[in-house]
């Protein structure tokens, strides 16, 4: 760890749990000097300086929270970074490394060729693969990165130091770095993180809008909580990155509604031994996967 080049200043946009929590480790191990936070809400960055997840604070991208950093992380929702990008451009510092930690790759991608086409030598799109249902500064933590997934998709001009910057910092609060293309990784990742999250906003929609529904909730218990438990994410977060990733959603739904359907038959024809070998086909699977973590 000690042959790690400290970074001397970062200026983080968007100060919560993805973000944050990666500069609380950096910070532990003494691999950044400052800290500099933005964000659009001055209560959350109240909170941020009184945990140390920062040391200066600011709610403008400007000279004074932008000059001078050498990664500036954006950390906000993906339908943002096309504004942010333009409106930091003229203050980034020549060598300034601009990364992001979004679900979506090609818009982040997109944002950076559209509006930082001088630096994007510079520009590393990133994603780690980790998190949960809270935000805000309050849900930065430690060691949230550790033996965690962190994807790099490369849009082809990056400074091979930049990329290499990028992944050495994220190795060193324990993430495990890996390469995707945008498209694979965004075809990737609706399959296993953006469906999952619409399906379980769908599900409780579904009992929202059942004229029982709140009976229902009175003895719903852990097979609900389980299940559901990513439907409390952020409707902010999860809006953009279903829109930013819409053509892959659209065909999973799609497939979605098939498996539904085939199950429905089963029912229908009280077929119970296909419904037996389905649903064991999915446990097999699911415990498969248990297995490799």
């Amino acid at each position: 760890m000690s042959a790690i080049l400290p970074v001397k200043q970062i200026t983080l946009i968007g100060v919560g749990l993805i973000g944050g929590s990666f500069v609380l480790d950096l910070k532990r191990l003494g691999l950044v000097e400052k800290i500099i936070g933005v964000d659009v809400n001055p209560d959350n960055l109240e909170r941020a300086l009184e945990r140390k997840v920062i040391d200066a604070a600011s709610v403008h991208l400007n000279a004074n929270s932008i000059t001078g950093s050498e990664l500036v992380l954006l950390a906000t929702p993906v339908s943002t970074l096309p504004q942010i990008c333009d409106t930091i451009r003229p203050f980034l510092s020549p060598q300034a490394i601009v990364s992001d930690v979004g679900s979506t790759k090609q818009s982040a991608i997109d944002a950076f060729r559209r509006h930082l086409p001088d630096h994007l030598p510079h520009c590393v799109a990133a994603h780690p693969i980790a998190g949960s249902d809270r935000s805000g500064a309050l849900a930065a933590q430690f060691g949230l990165y550790r033996n965690k997934k962190l994807i790099i998709t490369p849009h082809g001009q990056e400074n091979s130091e930049s990329i290499a910057r990028i992944e050495t910092l994220w190795q060193a609060v324990g993430a495990e770095t890996h390469r995707l293309s945008a498209a694979d990784h965004d075809a990737v990742f609706a399959a296993v993180s953006h469906m999952p999250h619409l399906a379980a906003f769908a599900y409780v929609h579904e009992i929202f809008d059942h004229p029982d529904g709140q009976t229902y909730l009175q003895f719903a218990a852990s097979g609900f909580r389980d299940f559901t438990r990513i439907a409390s994410s952020h409707p902010a977060i999860w809006t953009d990155i279903c829109l930013a990733n819409k053509n892959s959603l659209t065909d999973l739904i799609d497939g979605l509604q098939n498996q539904l359907q085939r199950v429905r038959t089963m029912l229908q024809k009280e077929d119970r031994a296909a419904l037996y070998s389905y649903f064991d086909e999915a446990r097999q699977t699911r415990d498969d996967w248990l297995d490799r973590q």
